[in-house]
């Protein structure tokens, strides 16, 4: 039996510790510094971000992050003594436990919209409202996740150091709440072995994957915001304010209705709430994929 406990979501203490590390109380951006990158799959921003949530996040909280490359997600952010001895089936559901953060940093284009609104790449794991990592013993564990997309801007003649010009906390099950479909590509595959001339190639048949950008969405640029299934939040937390809701109709029918908030001091007066529906951009996606380019060489050989 579980015990019952009025701890608060743990999806709002990161958004309310990211919006503080990140931003001042007037809103306008910390600079911050970065290390330099190790290697391609190295990111100083997850440790960055890490090392926010480690001081911000109230005692009891604890944040980790991915012990490698490939690895997703990127953080954890739990309650042990709340996970510890308590069912598989709460824990998996239960926002006041644990949750797992994937960051996705995007810069913006020359024109100053933010680079891949119309669909950003996941790499080889698709966003999921459920995700799922291993516990101590090696037994998987399946929790809510949630992503972190921010919008990060170089500053001017200062090397490494940069700035936010928007941010999204959002709930995964905006982008896909179908989590067999995730389980089928983050599970194991079976590659082609023995390819080529000298059959020493192989083919690791891994999928390259593109879902939607909150970013993307003219109400949330140039802004810091929770997108959450909780339509009560703010009755609980007054830290939190709500700004708009954000709807997502199901081809095969139904619809999802998520719920914005941010905090009141970024809420301009007289502010009106926006209500969007289906607000993502839409690009007209084929099956074909796209050919490598095409090298040519101004000379005519004969036939």
């Amino acid at each position: 039996m579980t015990t019952r406990h009025t701890q608060s979501d743990l999806a709002v203490e990161s958004f309310l510790a990211l919006r503080a590390g990140f931003f001042d109380d007037r809103t306008e951006p910390r600079s911050y510094r970065l290390r330099d990158k190790r290697n391609t799959q190295d990111d100083p921003l997850d440790e960055y971000v890490e090392g926010i949530l480690s001081k911000q996040l109230s005692k009891g909280i604890r944040c980790s992050r991915a012990p490698g490359a490939l690895t997703t997600p990127d953080l954890v952010v739990m309650r042990p003594s709340l996970c510890n001895g308590t069912p598989r089936i709460v824990v998996a559901s239960d926002l006041s436990r644990i949750v797992a953060l994937e960051a996705k940093k995007l810069e913006r284009t020359t024109s100053g919209a933010v680079a891949r609104g119309s669909g950003l790449d996941y790499n080889t794991t698709p966003p999921c409202g459920t995700v799922r990592v291993y516990d101590a013993a090696g037994a998987p564990l399946d929790i809510r996740g949630f992503y972190f997309f921010v919008c990060q801007e170089a500053i001017e003649d200062e090397r490494n150091r940069y700035r936010l010009s928007a941010l999204v906390l959002c709930d995964g099950n905006l982008l896909n709440a179908d989590f067999q479909y995730y389980l089928s590509v983050v599970g194991e595959r079976t590659k082609r072995v023995g390819l080529g001339t000298y059959a020493d190639g192989a083919d690791r048949q891994r999928p390259m994957l593109i879902f939607a950008n909150p970013l993307g969405i003219a109400e949330l640029d140039h802004a810091v915001t929770l997108i959450h299934s909780d339509a009560d939040l703010q009755k609980r937390h007054s830290g939190l304010r709500q700004v708009g809701t954000i709807k997502r109709t199901i081809p095969a029918g139904d619809s999802r209705t998520f719920f914005c908030y941010r905090v009141p001091s970024d809420v301009r007066k007289g502010e009106r709430q926006f209500d969007l529906l289906n607000p993502f951009p839409s690009p007209t996606r084929t099956q074909k994929t796209q050919p490598r380019g095409r090298f040519r060489l101004d000379i005519r050989p004969s036939d």
